[in-house]
Formats: C-alpha cells, structure tokens, sequence
C-alpha cells in the first residue's frame, strides 16, 4: 500500500493510502486527524475540515494543489510538509545551497559500481563518487580483512582486556575502564557527544564523498568494523540518505571528530539526513522510507566510524581536482588574451624552457605553442602585427610558461599527497588482525592534508592574480589598443569597467585566504590532543580560493571574447575560434550594458564542466602527439642572424 511521510509542525507522521485517486486536500486532512491524536488539546486544532493548509513537497518545497489526485503529484514515500495557515514554515527544513547540489528529484540511483579496496581510490573517483556516478561495493579481500579485524576486537572485549577506545573512555578518560554492559552505551555516547559542528551542511555531494571516503578507509580492514556495519554505511550510500554535516567544527586532529560523528549520528538514525527522495528529514524517517535501518554501534565501532581525516580529505580532493582543471584551462584563456593584445610567441620557444626545465613551464609554453600562431595553425591577427616595434610583452603574458608551470606543479605534489591520504588508514588504535594486536599511534594527524591545502590555495591563487592583471590590459585602452572597457559608446556604457572591480575583489580576498591555517594550532581535550592541524579550515578555504580563481578567469575569457569581436574581420587560430565559439554560445557579445552577472555565471559554468579544456585538448594532444616542427617566424621582438657568424666575421663585426 502507497505511504506518505508527512511533517506537520514538529511531528512526522506516515499516513497509508489505499486509494491513490483520492486528492492532496483528503491526505492533508488524513494527517490533520492523526496529528490532533497525537495532541492532549488537539494541537490547538478544532476541527478538521474548517482549517486551511497548504501541502508541498520537502524536496523542492514546491506547492501542491489540493485538488490534483495524489497519483498525479507524488510518487510512493515521498515526504511532504503541511503548513497550516498562521504557522510559519517549520525550521526543520534545511535548504542546500543553490547551485549547488545536481542530485535531486530526478536523480536515479547509477547502474555501475566502484569496487572499494581500501588502496585504489583516487581524487576523480571520489569526486565522481560525490556526483553520483556509481554505487559501491567492497572487494572480497576487503571484506576478508574487515571480518578479521573485527574477530580480534569481538576476542578483546569477551576476555575484558582494558584497550583504549574499545574498553575505555576517550581523550582524557582514557584510563577510566569501561563495564562491558555499558561498551555499547559508551560508543553511542561518543557520537552523540561529538557530534558539536555549527554552521551550514555539507552539500550532498560533499556529503557522500566523506561517506564514500570513510568506507573507504574502513575497508582497508584496521579500523575493527563489522561488516555488517560497514554494509550497512555502503546501503546508505548507495541510496543517497546523507547525514546532516555541519561544515565547522573540526581541528584537524583527533582527526575530523565532529563532522564525522554527525556523518554517524544519521547512520544511527539520530538527527537530520537528506535524500533525493525526502529533502531534509529526520534521520529515521529517511532510512525508514528507503528501506533502512539505523545501524547499532558495537564495541568501538563509535569510534572507528569518527576517527580520521576524511573530511580535510574529501574536500582536499574536490579542490586539487577543480584547480587541476582550471590550471589546464587558463592557459587557453592566457593565449586567447594574448592575441587580442597582440603579442608574440617568441617567448614559449622551446629552446628557452629547456634550459629551465621544470615540468610543469615545459608542459604549459607547449600548450602555449599548440594554441598559438604556427604554420599548423595559421592566425590572421598574429600576421597582422608581425613587423610591429614592441620589443617584447608585459609579464603577464611573457611569463605565463613559469607562473602557471610552478601552478601544475603544486597541483600534482597536492595530489600525490591527497591520493594518498584516499587510501589510508587513520584511525586509532590501529587494529592489526595479523599481530593479534592494536597499537595507538597519531594517523588521525591532519597534517599532511592540511599542509598541502594550504600550499595548494597559495599556488593556485597566482592564476587569478595574473589573469585579473591580462583582464587590466584588455580594458585599459593605453594597453590594449582597444576601446576603453570593451565596449563602444564608452560614457554611455560602461562595458567591463565592474567585472574586472569584480576579478579585482575576488584576488584581494583571496590574498586574505591564502594565509596558511596550518601555521596554527590550539590545544585541546585538556592537553591531551596538544598539536592539531587546523585542517579542515584549510580544506575549506583551498575550495573557497579555487572557485575565486575559476571565477576570475570567467571574467578574462569573456574580456578577451570581447576584445576578438573589436579585431573582425580578422581570425585566431583555429583551437581559439573554436573557444570563441564556445563562449558565444552561452554569451552573445556585448553590444551595449547588461545586466552582466548571468553572463560570468554561464561561462564559469563552462569552465567546472571543463568545456574550454575539452574544445581545445584535441588540437593539444595533436600537436603533442604529432610531429610538427616548431614555428619560429621572423619578429622583431628577437634578435637573429642569418647564419651563425665565424669568429673572423664576429671581429670583423665587433
């Protein structure tokens, strides 16, 4: 039989439905009736059928109409609030943020899965995790180690060996012994107790990347887990019933203590979770209606569930991940704005970076050369200035090869640092089945992580600082050749004059964040926890600067689109047109002011959806892969002979 979970005011009620061709007003009328008997004085109610109400669905908070049938608007389970008239909306409901989170409504769970082994996950599988990609599951090997880890624990509590964290309390407590008819009690505490974050939650694909992310490193057998625990945690996932987490709260050692005991409170049924189904709920309604039930802790499993870094981790890994697409993609925003200001490409000459071979400088001035003006890909606005008497360009332009080549290479030591962190096991104690022993040690540390977050944010933050300086030189007519701001009838328009105060204000603030919170730490759990690593500060901040970044180039990439349309009937090369064209079919060109804002949000959307990258990489790896000689056409802005003079010649000269 059809089943509705129904909020009214502060109490959830399921209400069956034999009929489903009855309308919405009888079902909010049947949950009006069950809700005044849960009521000594009926809920202040007086009659039914005399009190006015709306209905609408929790997920997307949307109005029902009273006279639509209930097969027509809602679907089995669904929860819907009914607020009375009067009554201001109930405070239970929590929005995500907007923009942010794609799995909603229409959301179907995926038919692939990602096998977890404890060893194999990656900072792009996480992520595509987090976006609801795949389901999971464990190898069989992993779900050996956890059975075994697990027996060795279920052996240490039946002989009553005190071991902390298992028949002990926690921090400073940890020489109180614990009786086993309370090991229980003593874990459920633990979460409950620790579960202490403020501020918004977590979006739902963060969410379930900490979740994927703890499974993960419960998998790998060390932890003292079950397995019916663990698969328990896996349901959950799999099913998108999202723990409420509250983004602040963590210190970074004890590892992330309080998300991860909000992550476990919904697990337990405690608290509020979140579904593509439900919206925000109550925990137990969420996992009742997707045929859950809340997990029961056993000894130590509290604790094992809550000890690590894996929300410093997960959001560590959404942002090396973000900042590794927008490092690629600025370098064909840079060559773009390069030919707009019409400079040269003597600059990205191999020859030059070969003696200066860092990895990540040889890599970005070839892309430099795939993009740019060369007998493969010819550019008319190259040709056009190609006897000009600038001698050379600004820094912003000439240098991109050794700014943004130190960039990536931040970005894969980040990585290497993050993927590792994926797949490690930090909890503690340390449960080695093998030995027949647990060791306490510090693998909880967020240091690691943290430390790379912070390096990460400070390198990433120079390709914003750079690009808002090419967006100057574009807008400014003494630089760029170009009308002020790009935009005719300057006086009566205004064209880019606040987008680039937009890019401006976004680089200051990032100066602010980039202060590494890892040089911090404050003692805590008296004394006991006396070095932390201010870690999930720095994971959050490292996301907070890359969106700034990929913000601020957003606003370059429509400069120098604009700056393109001043330069027709003349031609980039190819690979650029292509971004051009991109770009133009999300943003018309600006012919007069508008409202501008739309016009960022829809290019920065192309560049998270890595669009630009994606227009441009085929032409990238073909000039890779394929054997084209470097183009070095006569400039003056390099000195050349015709031929390498003799030393008799060269006195002569001299």
């Amino acid at each position: 039989m059809p089943r509705f979970t129904i909020h009214i005011r502060d109490e959830w009620l399921a209400v069956p439905c034999r009929d489903t061709t009855n309308n919405i007003r009888w079902l909010g009328q049947e949950a009006l009736k069950r809700y005044m008997k849960n009521k000594p004085d009926n809920g202040g109610i007086t009659a039914v059928k005399d009190t006015r109400f709306v209905v609408r669905r929790c997920q997307s908070l949307g109005l029902l109409d009273a006279d639509d049938t209930i097969d027509d608007v809602l679907e089995d389970n669904d929860f819907v609030e009914l607020a009375i008239e009067g009554d201001t909306m109930s405070p239970d409901f929590i929005p995500c943020q907007p923009g942010v989170s794609h799995l909603t409504a229409a959301y179907r769970e995926p038919a692939e899965y990602l096998a977890l082994d404890g060893n194999s996950l990656t900072s792009t599988d996480l992520v595509n995790l987090g976006r609801g990609l795949y389901k999971i599951k464990l190898t069989l090997e992993a779900e050996r180690k956890v059975v075994q880890s697990r027996e060795l624990l279920d052996t240490i509590v039946k002989e009553n060996k005190v071991v902390y964290g298992i028949t002990t309390g926690f921090g400073k407590f940890a020489r109180t012994v614990i009786p086993v008819s309370k090991l229980k009690e003593l874990q459920e505490n633990l979460v409950r107790s620790h579960s202490s974050g403020v501020g918004n939650p977590l979006s739902p694909e963060r969410t379930r990347m900490l979740l994927a992310l703890r499974i993960n490193v419960l998998a790998k057998g060390h932890s003292g887990i079950s397995l019916e625990t663990l698969h328990a945690m896996i349901q959950a996932f799999n099913a998108s019933c999202l723990s409420f987490v509250p983004e602040k709260g963590t210190v970074g050692a004890s590892g992330d203590l309080a998300p991860l005991s909000h992550l476990a409170l919904g697990l337990m049924g405690e608290g509020k979770m979140w579904s593509p189904k439900s919206g925000w709920a109550d925990a137990k309604y969420v996992l009742e209606a997707h045929g859950l039930k809340p997990i029961s802790l056993r000894p130590k499993e509290g604790l094992a569930l809550i000890n690590g870094t894996q929300m410093i981790t997960s959001l560590g890994a959404e942002a090396v991940e973000r900042a590794q697409a927008i490092a690629q993609q600025a370098d064909i925003i840079a060559a773009l704005t390069l030919e707009v200001l019409k400079g040269t490409t003597k600059a990205f000459d191999s020859d030059i970076h070969a003696l200066r071979p860092h990895p990540g400088q040889i890599d970005v001035a070839l892309r430099f050369r795939s993009l740019l003006d060369s007998d493969h890909h010819p550019s008319q606005i190259a040709e056009s200035h190609r006897f000009c008497d600038r001698v050379q360009d600004a820094y912003t332009m000439r240098c991109c090869p050794q700014v943004h080549g130190v960039v990536n290479d931040t970005i894969k030591f980040v990585q290497n640092i993050i993927n590792t962190e994926i797949n490690s096991a930090t909890d503690n104690p340390m449960v080695f089945a093998e030995r027949g022993e647990t060791i306490s040690g510090g693998n909880f540390h967020g240091e690691y992580p943290a430390k790379a977050l912070d390096f990460l944010a400070i390198a990433v933050h120079e390709l914003a600082s750079i690009s808002e300086r090419r967006t100057e030189r574009l807008c400014n007519p003494s630089l760029s050749e170009l009308p002020a701001f790009l935009v005719n009838e300057g006086g009566l328009n205004s064209g880019f004059m606040i987008a680039h105060c937009t890019a401006a204000a976004l680089v200051s603030e990032n100066k602010v964040l980039c202060h590494p919170s890892s040089v911090d730490s404050l003692s805590t759990s008296a004394a006991t926890e006396d070095h932390v690593s201010m870690g999930g500060w720095a994971a959050r901040k490292a996301l907070r600067v890359v969106e700034h970044v990929e913000q601020v180039l957003a606003i370059e990439l429509l400069a120098a689109c604009q700056g393109i349309e001043f330069l027709r009937p003349l031609r980039t090369t190819t690979p650029l047109e292509k971004v051009y064209e991109l770009v133009r079919s999300v943003v018309k060109p600006w012919i007069k002011d508008r409202f501008m804002s739309p016009d960022i949000e829809a290019v920065h959307r192309l560049l998270l959806d890595q669009k630009v990258w994606n227009v441009a990489k085929p032409y990238i790896d073909k000039y890779q892969t394929e054997y084209i000689p470097e183009s070095r056409p006569i400039s003056p802005t390099a000195f050349s002979l015709e031929s390498p003079a003799s030393p008799r010649k060269r006195l002569r000269h001299e």
